[in-house]
């Protein structure tokens, strides 16, 4: 397996024949110094890639420059099949609306109740209310939260603001999840919450995502456990076997190290990827 950055087109090999929803080739950028420095991957459709990587490498940059809320200073992103690192605003416009984004500590606007958070999109689109209050109450049951309704965010623990923020990522049934560390700074149980509501969306939706996590319990369960909907929550698979659609990359120093799957990470020779597993 090689562990260093392939040209587009790439992907896990179970994928390797349908086209990205995602792709990154030679992908630079920089601020006051370089952030991401000659990045290329891809995500298949349906597939989950888990962003590894300690703080301040470049992984929410990288989520950014996903769906075009940041523009690299060179190479190229395809996003569902079109160039975006030099596409015009408003062509961009129809791209994001087929994404969801999940931001870290959840984003959430305090002076607006739940329907008008998680339906902002729609009421900012002009969306009838009636269809706005049918699609929110469908991804707030999805989430488990509907009772949450016409509260507002100051009342909800913080792993509800973080399954509302999952909920309103969803609202445009995207075709593509971003998920900036969804559950940093929640408890373990409540970060099993979100994790099988990610696990959800991928096993009943078949929803291809992003996932920036620096939680490796939360990633290996992700690849580890799939959703029954038979029973309403997360299964283990059998002993040594994992997701085949779920499969990680890992940044250092904005350079991508590792691109595989969980097989493959816990068999890494690469010293940082051994060390960052300790």
């Amino acid at each position: 397996m090689n562990e260093t950055a392939q040209p587009w087109p790439h992907g896990h090999a179970a994928h390797a024949a349908e086209k990205p929803v995602v792709a990154f080739r030679n992908v630079f950028i920089e601020f006051a110094a370089p952030v991401l420095a000659d990045v290329s991957f891809s995500v298949a459709p349906g597939e989950t890639r888990v962003l590894l990587g300690p703080a301040g490498v470049g992984k929410s940059v990288l989520l950014k420059l996903s769906n075009g809320l940041l523009r690299p200073d060179s190479g190229d992103i395809w996003l569902f099949g079109e160039e975006i690192a030099r596409t015009p605003e408003e062509k961009l416009l129809p791209l994001r609306t087929r994404t969801g984004m999940v931001f870290q500590e959840s984003a959430l606007f305090d002076s607006l109740t739940i329907r008008d958070n998680v339906g902002y999109q729609l009421i900012a689109e002009h969306f009838p209310d009636e269809e706005i209050d049918r699609r929110v109450r469908e991804v707030l049951s999805f989430v488990g939260l509907e009772q949450t309704f016409d509260l507002f965010p100051g009342s909800l623990s913080g792993g509800m603001r973080r399954r509302v923020a999952i909920a309103r990522a969803l609202i445009h049934d995207p075709e593509l999840l971003l998920y900036d560390s969804p559950t940093g700074g929640l408890d373990p149980v409540t970060s099993s919450t979100i994790i099988e509501l990610i696990m959800k969306q991928r096993d009943v939706r078949r929803t291809s995502s992003i996932l920036v996590t620096h939680r490796l319990q939360d990633a290996f369960t992700l690849c580890t456990h799939c959703f029954d909907p038979d029973q309403g929550r997360m299964m283990p698979l059998p002993e040594g076997q994992a997701d085949p659609g779920t499969t990680f990359l890992m940044l250092e120093e904005g350079r991508l190290i590792f691109d595989g799957s969980l097989h493959e990470l816990v068999h890494s020779e690469n010293p940082f990827v051994r060390e960052f597993l300790e």
